[in-house]
């Protein structure tokens, strides 16, 4: 019976290695993060960076939550002079090119709030990948005029 704690020891020594190194090997969101909204407010957006170390590219096909009763992926575009925010389709994540979503350009667009974000909580988002397929994250709801994270790092992954 004493050797199987050195037994599992030792499998443990073995393997930790290829478990942490495995993690590496997707396509990852960090620094995700939105702002509180008054309460009125009906719409609200995410801010992330997309990394992917895949060694293939994937493409961010959607993004869904619970807050909002649709969520889009938006660019902004300058048309006549004015600058625009447009839905697009999806966004091309290339391995070793990080995808910045951004206030002013990329970012997670949440129509139709449910209830107002607050600042100190967090929302729960899946990102939908057409390769990697679903991926939880949670974003930070920063005070109301954040202009970027709050530097705590990565997202809450699920």
């Amino acid at each position: 019976m004493r050797l199987f704690p050195v037994f599992l020891l030792a499998a443990l020594t073995i393997l930790a290695p290829v478990a942490a190194s495995a993690h590496h090997d997707h396509v990852e969101a960090t620094q995700v993060w939105s702002r509180a909204t008054p309460p009125t407010a009906k719409t609200g957006a995410v801010y992330m960076i997309l990394s992917n170390d895949t060694g293939k590219t994937d493409k961010l096909v959607a993004v869904k939550s619970d807050v909002a009763e649709k969520v889009e992926i938006h660019t902004h575009l300058m048309e006549g002079g004015i600058m625009r925010m447009r839905r697009i389709e999806g966004v091309e994540v290339e391995p070793g090119t990080p995808v910045v979503f951004q206030p002013g350009g990329l970012h997670v667009m949440m129509i139709g709030l449910k209830k107002p974000l607050v600042a100190g909580t967090w929302i729960d988002l899946t990102l939908v990948y057409e390769t990697a397929g679903e991926v939880k994250v949670s974003a930070e709801v920063l005070p109301i005029g954040a202009t970027e994270p709050s530097g705590h790092g990565k997202a809450h992954t699920h």
